[in-house]
C-alpha cells in the first residue's frame, strides 16, 4: 500500500486500501457472522477485565446499549457478545433481507443491507453517543474496518460462542491485550 499517481486527475491520490473481505462473497445474504471491532489504536477505553470478568466503563456501557438496540433499528438477530477493554466480539445473524441501518450506505461504502452497512451504522451510532457526552471529543473511537468470520456450521458456531464467553477469562493471553503473554489458544478457534 502506498501513494499512487492518477494520470487522469494529474495528481497523487490517497493510498489504496486492501480489502480483507472475500472478493466474491455477498455480505448482504443471510447467514451467521463472527464480528470483531477494535478501538482506535487498540486503546483500552471501553473498560477493564478484573478477575476474569469484563467490567465496562461509561463508553463500554454505550457500546453495549447500542449493540442490544441493534435488532430494533437494524434487521439482524444477535447471539453471543462481549465488550472487552479495547474491542468487541459478537455473533450476528442476518436474514436474506439484510441488515439495514438508520440511513442508506454511502455509494462508495458497503452495500445497503450488508454486514458492512450494519457495522458502519453501529460504529457511527456509538461514536455519536460517545461524543455527545464529550467522553472522547477529539479522538476517533473505532479502528478503521473490522474483522469478520463467516460461520458455516454448528460446530464452528459453538466454538465461537465458547471463545466469546471465555474471552474475559483469557484476557491475559488475548492477542488484543497490549500486555498479553503469548498463547496459541486464540488461534486454535480457527482450526475448528
Amino acid at each position: 500500500m502506498g501513494w499512487h499517481y492518477d494520470a487522469a486527475m494529474d495528481e497523487p491520490t490517497l493510498p489504496r486500501r486492501r480489502s480483507i473481505r472475500l472478493p466474491t462473497y455477498d455480505y448482504a445474504q443471510g447467514g451467521a457472522y463472527f464480528v470483531t471491532i477494535c478501538a482506535y489504536d487498540r486503546r483500552c477505553v471501553f473498560g477493564r477485565v478484573i478477575d476474569g470478568q469484563a467490567q465496562v466503563n461509561e463508553i463500554g456501557a454505550i457500546i453495549e446499549e447500542e449493540w442490544f438496540r441493534s435488532p430494533i433499528v437494524r434487521k439482524i438477530v444477535l447471539d453471543a457478545f462481549v465488550v472487552m477493554p479495547n474491542h468487541v466480539h459478537g455473533i450476528v445473524f442476518m436474514d436474506s433481507v439484510g441488515a439495514t441501518g438508520r440511513s442508506p450506505a454511502p455509494r462508495s461504502g458497503p452495500g445497503r443491507g450488508s454486514l458492512g452497512s450494519f457495522v458502519g451504522n453501529f460504529k457511527a451510532a456509538t461514536t455519536r453517543r460517545i461524543r455527545a457526552l464529550s467522553l472522547t471529543p477529539d479522538k476517533p473511537v473505532w479502528q478503521r474496518n473490522y474483522y469478520e468470520h463467516i460461520i458455516r456450521d454448528d460446530k464452528s458456531l459453538d466454538a465461537i460462542r465458547e471463545y466469546i464467553e471465555n474471552n474475559p477469562a483469557n484476557w491475559a493471553t488475548d492477542r488484543q491485550n497490549p500486555d498479553a503473554t503469548k498463547s496459541s489458544q486464540a488461534a486454535a478457534i480457527w482450526q475448528v
